[in-house]
């Protein structure tokens, strides 16, 4: 996990600082400069302490309520403190039944809705995940129909087991035994490749001379041209567990609230997330602090990951929840539901 930034903090005061952060996460309440004296490694007296805590909240790390209560981690410090973690890649028993519930299912789609469902149950906060199609999908087969009135229904099936279908308009009347010809063609030459290399191959295929003379070219031309291929579909979005958001100690109006379930009713506000935030290369990341997107996710952290399936779809999972979570255990959930969905 890369630094975003924050000055260099002396080792004894980072750690002082994420021992008040732990502190902050576990109770919910401010956290004073006895508790961290009594709870401290360091043989500091708690005049010495508060002084570090003073020092700290110059800084911005921390803030006080009211005047005599104990400090509050602000989401600067949250961020110090998310740097210092390292996601738990050890296979517990609960990362074995993680993962075994994803790998139990049939089909990318069932196995990415159930993503959001598991990482809902351990962070008791909102689980996301969504299914993005890519050009690197394998096809499995196709299936092609005539209709009558010169329409063809044409089925692609991924090996991700990913079922789209379309009716298209064709110039030329094609009967289900030439439709027959062209989909065995199609499922006997290219199945296993991917979408985007079958594509590049019939453009090599019909820019050869032949391909004039061709019947079975040009007729697998036509339906190229009318979309067998570029049925790749939208990014499918599954969420569970918004409402829990509500129990949260989140420092928000009644009307900020509203907007706030606003915007995480909106699938394209939700992806505009996952895109923004969660890198191509497999790492788990954390965002703390949403309120670039939107004003309402301010007091909301986005822990999550971006995998690539094996037939060729990405899959991006994460847990939207407030500062104050676990940020440990919900990293590693998402680092080991992720790793179930790349490996199933």
């Amino acid at each position: 996990m890369k630094n975003d930034g924050n000055e260099y903090l002396p080792s004894r005061d980072a750690e002082i600082l994420h021992a008040i952060v732990s502190a902050y996460i576990e109770t919910g309440e401010p956290v004073a400069s006895r508790t961290v004296s009594r709870h401290g490694q360091w043989g500091l007296s708690p005049a010495t302490i508060r002084n570090i805590m003073a020092d700290l909240s110059e800084e911005g790390f921390l803030s006080q309520p009211h005047t005599s209560a104990g400090r509050v981690p602000t989401a600067k410090a949250f961020r110090d403190y998310v740097l210092s973690l390292e996601v738990s890649r050890g296979v517990s028993m609960e990362a074995s039944r993680l993962r075994q519930q994803i790998r139990d299912l049939d089909g990318v789609d069932a196995k990415v809705e159930r993503s959001s469902h598991v990482l809902t149950q351990i962070s008791r906060s909102m689980g996301i995940a969504a299914a993005i199609p890519t050009d690197n999908q394998m096809l499995h087969q196709v299936e092609l129909i005539a209709l009558g009135g010169r329409r063809v229904l044409m089925v692609v099936v991924t090996r991700d087991r990913v079922v789209r279908d379309k009716v298209v308009h064709v110039e030329q009347d094609l009967s289900n035994d030439e439709l027959a010809s062209l989909r065995n063609h199609i499922n006997l030459n290219f199945s296993g490749w991917t979408f985007s290399a079958i594509q590049e191959e019939m453009r090599k295929r019909l820019d050869t001379e032949r391909a004039r003379y061709d019947e079975t070219l040009q007729q697998l031309g036509l339906l190229l041209g009318k979309g067998l291929l570029d049925m790749g579909g939208s990014p499918k979005v599954h969420t569970e567990g918004a409402a829990n958001l509500v129990g949260q100690d989140l420092h928000i109006t009644r009307e900020r609230l509203r907007e706030l379930f606003h915007t995480l009713e909106e699938k394209k506000r939700i992806l505009d997330l996952l895109e923004r935030f969660l890198e191509p290369n497999g790492e788990v990341g954390v965002q703390v602090g949403l309120g670039e997107i939107h004003p309402s996710l301010d007091e909301l952290s986005l822990i999550g990951v971006t995998v690539n399936l094996p037939g060729g779809m990405a899959a991006k999972i994460a847990v939207l929840g407030p500062l104050r979570m676990n940020y440990e255990k919900v990293m590693s959930a998402v680092y080991h539901v992720g790793q179930a969905l790349q490996s199933s």
